[in-house]
């Protein structure tokens, strides 16, 4: 893989605070994303779902990585529960606080090799989780109708 990599998703408002999500992943269905009551209908995920769904995700999938393609072992499927927690931060606004997240197997880990040394590194080997971990550089720009920045640059 190379050592950087460009990606690019698009959104386009259908109504409200209801969005159309756009990936650029062969054969990707279109996702629908929405903001629960009372600003939207709750007729999709909203963004903060949609991080803790990447983050539960990477996670399941580091570890399936480390278990079966490092180690050649062979576990049955492995799933994920992600419990965020919305706060207020010092100025009142809203943030995700945190997230809790359970891996669970369906063997018994004695019975899977390697078990304890995937579990010393998986979780760094997981691109969303360690990003958000550690703060992710986000840059802002704003166009009006004729393609002017009118925010940011």
């Amino acid at each position: 893989m190379p050592e950087s990599q460009n990606f690019t998703i698009e959104l386009e408002q259908i109504e409200g605070y209801e969005f159309r999500v756009k990936f650029d992943w062969p054969d990707t269905k279109e996702l629908l994303v929405d903001e629960p009551e009372p600003l939207g209908h709750a007729r999709g995920p909203n963004a903060a779902r949609l991080i803790a769904a990447a983050v539960g995700n990477c996670l399941a999938a580091s570890l399936v990585f480390c278990l079966r393609t490092k180690f050649k072992q062979n576990p049955g499927p492995v799933r994920a529960s992600v419990t965020g927690r919305i706060e207020r931060n010092e100025r009142g606004r809203l943030r995700i606080g945190a997230f809790e997240v359970t891996l669970s197997l369906a063997d018994s880990a004695a019975s899977i090799g390697h078990f304890d040394r995937c579990l010393e590194q998986f979780e760094d080997f997981c691109i969303a989780t360690e990003s958000i971990r550690h703060g992710i550089p986000v840059s802002v720009k704003v166009l009006d109708a004729a393609g002017r920045t009118v925010h940011g640059g």
